[in-house]
């Protein structure tokens, strides 16, 4: 029993599913409940079949492309960053009416930032690659497939946090949370450089 919660434990740390709520209720702001249902359910498919690919072919695939965990932090930084700047400048500005656009923008949305690199970004691949070669591809997995359904939980029932915030306490939560999201690119793109640098 013991492999299976000693893996676990740093993947629940690594996704941090409370962590994303704030920002999720950001981007979902003016979706309908069965539009925010379909959108959590892109996002937690995206991020589960990326970690079960990189579980499975991570090593391969990076000696492939020529990559490196570090490399995986900076561009996951500079995609957080990217958001976090255009949430707290444009605001709503940058966001198109789900309504308006159809299922293609929510499920971009679900796509990046939300399943990548929000809730699998590079500590969660991190996790993978490293419970792996400590305990196994099935302890690993099953303590995958544990978060990946707490991440869905907490996302399904997040709106209704949310509404019990209100409008304008959600509103300001969201731009706070784009503001520590801004520090916490920052950090990534600091760690993958000098990750980079340690490496030469």
């Amino acid at each position: 029993m013991n492999p299976y919660v000693e893996s676990f434990l740093p993947l629940f740390v690594a996704i941090n599913a409370l962590g994303v709520i704030p920002i999720y209720l950001a981007v979902t702001e003016g979706m309908t409940t069965s539009q925010r249902r379909r959108l959590t359910f892109q996002a937690v498919v995206t991020a589960s079949l990326v970690a079960i690919l990189i579980l499975f072919a991570g090593q391969l695939i990076f000696s492939l492309l020529g990559i490196t965990v570090n490399d995986l932090r900076v561009g996951g930084g500079l995609i957080l960053l990217v958001l976090s700047i255009s949430n707290l400048i444009f605001g709503d500005f940058r966001r198109r009416d789900p309504r308006q656009e159809g299922e293609e923008e929510g499920a971009s949305v679900g796509v990046v930032p939300l399943g990548i690199p929000l809730i699998i970004g590079p500590a969660a691949i991190t996790s993978v690659l490293v419970s792996r070669e400590a305990y196994g591809y099935l302890p690993t997995l099953t303590s995958l497939v544990a978060n990946m359904i707490l991440v869905f939980l907490v996302l399904a029932f997040s709106p209704w946090l949310g509404r019990i915030m209100g409008n304008a306490v959600s509103q300001a939560v969201g731009k706070v949370s784009s503001l520590f999201l801004a520090a916490i690119s920052v950090a990534l793109i600091r760690a993958g450089i000098v990750g980079m640098i340690q490496a030469l």
